[in-house]
């Protein structure tokens, strides 16, 4: 089995610096343009299915690099994005900090071992639970051993899934940091076990 996860597109709040979780942001056009170059890095990839979270910036960045490739997309809401909570929407710049939430929130990029789940939100270690169950069945689904499938998801569930593979502690979360939009790893899996390849590559 072969696994091609990407981070969806470029969303009018990326490029704003807000964050997203589980608000449904569509792409932008940059975004839209990011996934149809991708796609054509990916042209030559045969894939059996693709499977999606149910927001629409991580479904529209897998029809466009899918393009006309007539395939199931599939949704799964365990690749659904961390939840915020109440503090959804929320700037992560100085000038347009929301006075109602503590600057320690910061830590969600910065110091994840100490971030505080927001009121409503969902936690890392949720987080890593439901993604690695993703990741576990998908693994353990001996009808598609030979398959290989496009993942589109987003920024933290997508390091989730990584990091279910090669376990490392909460500190060390974000690695060298979130991936680019539309970046892609590769993963294959061998009797069951999941062996990252390749990670965070851009074809634009």
């Amino acid at each position: 089995m072969k696994l091609y996860l990407v981070r969806h597109g470029q969303t009018p709040w990326n490029k704003i610096h807000r964050n997203q979780g589980r608000s449904d942001i569509p792409l932008n056009e940059y975004g839209r343009e990011l996934a149809v170059l991708t796609g054509k890095g990916l042209e030559k990839i045969c894939f059996d299915y693709c499977i999606t979270s149910p927001l629409k910036r991580a479904k529209e960045t897998a029809m466009l690099i899918l393009k006309e490739k007539n395939i199931p997309i599939l949704e799964d809401d365990r690749l659904i994005e961390i939840s915020f909570g109440d503090y959804e929407g929320v700037s992560w710049l100085e000038e347009d900090w929301d006075p109602r939430v503590p600057k320690d929130f910061l830590n969600f990029f910065d110091a994840p071992e100490k971030y505080v789940t927001p009121p409503n939100g969902e936690s890392f270690e949720s987080l890593i639970v439901r993604t690695g169950e993703f990741l576990s069945e998908l693994c353990r689904n001996e009808k598609d051993q030979d398959k290989t499938i496009l993942i589109s998801t987003h920024g933290a569930a997508l390091m989730a899934i990584l990091n279910n593979i090669r376990p490392v502690p909460l500190k060390d979360f974000w690695g060298e940091g979130v991936h680019k939009n539309c970046a892609v790893s590769e993963v294959v899996v061998e009797d069951g076990i999941p062996r990252i390849v390749s990670e965070n590559r851009i074809y634009y």
